[in-house]
C-alpha cells in the first residue's frame, strides 16, 4: 500500500513525493485459532482497534515526511537568489536581494575589480585605459537582479551551482573617443561622393571605403571582456558611403551633364527670365548626408546670386523697418512687404526639368514676402540712446578715390539694426565690394606692400565700426589688425578687411536692439551705436610697446603700381578692455598684436 503526500495546487511546480507505508510490531495478522472464538472477526478482516492503529500510524508517517519536505522547500527557496549562485567568485545564493547587493559591493571593494585597467587591442596597437575615463563600471543592482533569475526550476534550487556574469556598463561615446585616439592613423575616413562643377563642366568624385571603429560593437566587446583578465580585441570595421561609384556615374550622366547643356526659361505672371547654364552650375548642388547618400538639389540662394539683377524685373524685395536719427533721437521708419518667388516650389520644379533635353521651362509662383523686421518689432527693441561713438580722420577730401570708398561703405551700413543675439558680418552685409558696387581703386596692402586695389580705404571704416562696437561693450567675434600700424588708427584696437577672406564680425550680446548710425565729413568718418546703455563705462588700458623693430629700405621698379612709403617701426603691444557696471569692473579683456616693421619703399634703384 502507498500513501501520497498532500496534493499541491496546480500552480505549484514542486514534485509530489511518494511515501511507502511501513508495518509495525503487533500489526501482523492474528493466529487462525483466534478466529474460532465466538468474538472472532471474520478471517482476513482487521479489528477496529487494528484499523485505528494503522490509520494513526500512517498519518504520523505522512506528517513526518511532509514536515521533512517542508524543510527541504524552505531551504531551497530561502532568500531571493537561488542557492549555489556565484558572481565573480562570490556566493550570493540563499540571500535576500538587499543582502546580495551588500555582499557583492563589499567583495568588489575588497577585490578592487572596478579599478582593473581596461587593456584593449585596436588593430595593431595596445592601450590601457582607466575605467573611470570611459564610464566603465559594474552595475551591482542589475547584476543581483540577473542572479535572481539565474535558475527558477525547483530541482536546480536544491542541487548544483551556477555562475552569473556581472552586468558591466560603459559610456560608448567616451570609449569611442579614447579608442579613436589609440587607433591613430589605422582608421581612415571614407571618400565622400560628390559632383562638382568647374565652370559648366561637372566632375565626379567617386567614393572610397574607410576603416573605422563601430562604437556599439566596441562597447559590447569591452563589456564582455573587461574582467576576463585578457586584453579586449576591438574590431576595426570597413565602412562605405551609401552612394556607390556606379550611382555617382549615373547622376553625372543623367542629371549633372544634361542640367548645363542649355538654358532654362523661368516664366511668371510678371514676365520671364532666362536662367543660363552658368547660373545652373552655380546653384545645382550634389550634397551627401552623414550616411554618404548623394542627393541633387537646387540652392535658390545661390541661384539668386548667380542671376544678379535679372530677378529685379519680376520681383519686389521686402524692405525691413529701420531706424533713423531725427532731432537727436531714434525714430522708426516703416518697412514694406515684397513679392518674391516661392523658393520651395522653384527648387523642386527646376530640378525636375534639368535632366531634360527639351521642354526646359518652369513656372515660378510669386508670393508676398513680409519684412523680417516690422515697425512694431523695431519700436520695441529698446533703441533709445547713443551708447558709443567713434571717429577716424583721413586726408584728400571727398574727391579722392579712397575717401569715396569710405563714404560708400558707410552709406551701405548706415541704419542697420542688429537684433538681440544676432551676429553682424561686414562682408556679409555689403557683399563683394567691386566696381559694379561703386568702389574705386585706391592703395591697399597686398603681400606686405601698398598697391592699387579696388575698395582701398574700407579698412578705415572697418576700424571705426570696430571701435564703436568695442566701446559699446558688444562681443568681438572676428577681426584682424593690419600687418603694419598706421598712426591714424589706435594701436591693437583696429581692424582690416578684404573680400572674401578677411571679415569683421560682432555679436549683439545684449537684450536690446543695436542701431548702427554712420556720418562723414570731408576729412572724417563717424560711427555711433544706439541702444540701451547697460555699462557705466568701457575704457582701454595699454601696456608698453615692446620688441621694437626698425624698417628696412626696399627699392621697387618705378611705375604706376609702385607706391612709396616712409616705413614704420614694428612693435608688440597689449590693450585691455575694462568694462565697469554698478561701480565695479565686471570684465577685463586682453587684446594683443604684433606689428611688423613696414619697409621704406623707394620707387627706383638704389644710389651707387
Amino acid at each position: 500500500m502507498t500513501l501520497y503526500g498532500e496534493t499541491r495546487p496546480p500552480s505549484d511546480d514542486r514534485p509530489t513525493v511518494k511515501v511507502t507505508a511501513v508495518s509495525w510490531p503487533g500489526d501482523e495478522p492474528e493466529p487462525a485459532a483466534a478466529a474460532a472464538t465466538p468474538d472472532a472477526t471474520p478471517a482476513g478482516s482487521a479489528t477496529p482497534r487494528s484499523r485505528r492503529a494503522k490509520t494513526l500510524l500512517a498519518a504520523g508517517v505522512a506528517t513526518v515526511v511532509l514536515g521533512a519536505l517542508a524543510g527541504v522547500g524552505t531551504y531551497a527557496y530561502a532568500g531571493d537568489v537561488p542557492r549555489g549562485t556565484t558572481v565573480l567568485g562570490t556566493e550570493l545564493g540563499g540571500r535576500s536581494r538587499t543582502e546580495a547587493v551588500q555582499e557583492l559591493r563589499a567583495e568588489l571593494e575588497r577585490s578592487g575589480a572596478p579599478q582593473t585597467p581596461l587593456r584593449v587591442t585596436v588593430g595593431k596597437k595596445n592601450v590601457e585605459l582607466k575605467p573611470a575615463d570611459v564610464g566603465l563600471a559594474v552595475d551591482v543592482e542589475a547584476t543581483v537582479a540577473a542572479a535572481e533569475k539565474a535558475q527558477a526550476h525547483p530541482v536546480s534550487r536544491l542541487v548544483g551551482s551556477r555562475t552569473v556574469p556581472p552586468v558591466v556598463t560603459v559610456d560608448p561615446a567616451r570609449l569611442d573617443a579614447a579608442l579613436r585616439k589609440a587607433a591613430g592613423d589605422q582608421t581612415r575616413e571614407w571618400t565622400v561622393p560628390a559632383i562638382i562643377f568647374t565652370g559648366t563642366t561637372p566632375k565626379a568624385v567617386r567614393p572610397k571605403p574607410g576603416l573605422a571603429l563601430d562604437p556599439q560593437r566596441s562597447a559590447q566587446a569591452v563589456r564582455d571582456g573587461w574582467l576576463s583578465g585578457r586584453p579586449v580585441a576591438v574590431p576595426l570595421v570597413e565602412t562605405a558611403p551609401a552612394t556607390s561609384a556606379e550611382e555617382v556615374d549615373r547622376l553625372l550622366a543623367e542629371v549633372a551633364r544634361p542640367a548645363v547643356a542649355g538654358p532654362v526659361k523661368l516664366r511668371t505672371d510678371e514676365g520671364s527670365v532666362t536662367i543660363p547654364p552658368t547660373a545652373i552650375a552655380r546653384s545645382l548642388r550634389f550634397t551627401a548626408d552623414d550616411a554618404g547618400k548623394l542627393t541633387p538639389r537646387v540652392d535658390v540662394k545661390r541661384l539668386r546670386a548667380a542671376l544678379g539683377g535679372r530677378l529685379d524685373a519680376i520681383e519686389v524685395e521686402p524692405r525691413d523697418a529701420r531706424m533713423t536719427i531725427t532731432g537727436g533721437k531714434p525714430k522708426p521708419i516703416e518697412g514694406r512687404p515684397g513679392r518674391q518667388l516661392d523658393t520651395g516650389t522653384l527648387s523642386r520644379d527646376l530640378l525636375a526639368v534639368l535632366p531634360r533635353a527639351d521642354d526646359r521651362t518652369v513656372t515660378g509662383r510669386l508670393k508676398e514676402t513680409p519684412p523680417k523686421v516690422t515697425t512694431e518689432k523695431i519700436a520695441g527693441l529698446g533703441i533709445s540712446e547713443r551708447v558709443s561713438r567713434f571717429t577716424t580722420h583721413f586726408t584728400g577730401g571727398l574727391s579722392s578715390p579712397r575717401s569715396q570708398n569710405i563714404v560708400q561703405i558707410a552709406k551701405e551700413v548706415d541704419g542697420t539694426v542688429v537684433l538681440p543675439g544676432e551676429t553682424f558680418s561686414l562682408n556679409g552685409h555689403t557683399g563683394e565690394r567691386g566696381y559694379a558696387q561703386g568702389y574705386r581703386d585706391a592703395p591697399v596692402i597686398l603681400d606686405g606692400k601698398l598697391v592699387p586695389g579696388v575698395g582701398g580705404g574700407t579698412s578705415q571704416f572697418t576700424t571705426t565700426l570696430f571701435n564703436a562696437t568695442y566701446y559699446a561693450g558688444l562681443e568681438d567675434v572676428e577681426h584682424k589688425p593690419h600687418s603694419y600700424w598706421f598712426s591714424r588708427y589706435p594701436p591693437v584696437i583696429e581692424s582690416t578687411i578684404f573680400w572674401p577672406n578677411l571679415d569683421f564680425k560682432f555679436r549683439n550680446n545684449t537684450q536690446y536692439g543695436v542701431l548702427i548710425d554712420t556720418s562723414y565729413t570731408s576729412s572724417s568718418v563717424t560711427v555711433s551705436i544706439w541702444s540701451t546703455k547697460i555699462y557705466d563705462s568701457v575704457k582701454t588700458e595699454y601696456g608698453p610697446r615692446r620688441d621694437i623693430t626698425t624698417p628696412k629700405t626696399i627699392h621697387l621698379e618705378p611705375g604706376p603700381s609702385c607706391i612709396p612709403s616712409n616705413g614704420i617701426n614694428g612693435f608688440t603691444q597689449d590693450a585691455f578692455r575694462i568694462i565697469r557696471k554698478d561701480g565695479k569692473v565686471i570684465k577685463r579683456e586682453k587684446f594683443s598684436w604684433r606689428y611688423l616693421a613696414e619697409p621704406r619703399y623707394v620707387c627706383g634703384p638704389a644710389a651707387d
